[in-house]
């Protein structure tokens, strides 16, 4: 079944990628009684042109190692920092992530940032997540390239004060040096990282090569029912 972007209101939602809801209170001693914890909420932002499984590697090793309990996928409008890096449309992006992740409960996608429009700073989303989210605990999942660059990102000493940082490096590698941000929380995350970027993936796609083994299926089927990146 295609789901189309919905056109309401700018404050965007957010869609479960699987079936089912999990159970966000634990159970306390005696009847009756429930201990509440705080939900650990994980952003994986991109513009996802086409995502691959670069992508949801990375969601999956900070889902697992820093035991999450909802990953939230987040395709960009227009990243600020990549002002060429989108060539689909909203709707085709946002339909080639549910087709991708459809079946996997663990994964979310919002699309706040698309039904925003213009450059989407994760500034803007920060305040947007904490203001639905006020007690829980939220991570922003970058790129370990990105650590040396923190410094540059909009507004990044609020920033810092809204969410926590999941950085992804290699097993083994050095951490990069962080700028000295105040209140900046750091956490790294041992990941598969795979050396495939979009880009390379839509100049395939021209040259008439596979995506076989870079894409997920569905978004292969996707991609060549809407001729997309021709």
């Amino acid at each position: 079944m295609t789901r189309r972007l919905s056109k309401g209101p700018a404050r965007g939602s957010i869609s479960r990628a699987g079936a089912g809801q999990p159970e966000l209170n634990l159970a306390g001693a005696g009847a009756g009684r429930h201990v509440s914890r705080l939900v650990k909420i994980g952003f994986l932002g991109g513009s996802f042109d086409p995502v691959h499984f670069g992508h949801l590697l990375a969601a999956q090793d900070a889902y697992e190692q820093h035991k999450l309990d909802r990953l939230i996928l987040v395709p960009a409008a227009q990243a600020p920092l990549k002002p060429n890096d989108v060539l689909s449309s909203a709707e085709d992006r946002l339909a080639m992530i549910r087709a991708s992740v459809e079946w996997d409960k663990r994964f979310e996608i919002s699309d706040y940032e698309l039904k925003r429009g213009g450059v989407s700073y994760t500034i803007d989303s920060a305040r947007h997540f904490r203001a639905l989210y006020p007690k829980d605990e939220l991570y922003w999942i970058i790129g370990g390239d990105q650590l040396p660059k923190l410094h540059l990102w909009k507004d990044i000493a609020e920033l810092a004060g809204l969410v926590e940082f999941i950085f992804l490096e290699r097993p083994g590698y050095p951490v990069k040096t962080a700028p000295a941000i105040p209140g900046l929380r750091l956490h790294r995350c041992g990941g598969h990282l795979l050396a495939i970027s979009s880009t390379e993936l839509r100049d395939r796609v021209q040259r008439d090569l596979s995506l076989d083994y870079f894409v997920p299926h569905k978004a292969i089927v996707y991609i060549k029912q809407k001729h997309l990146y021709r």
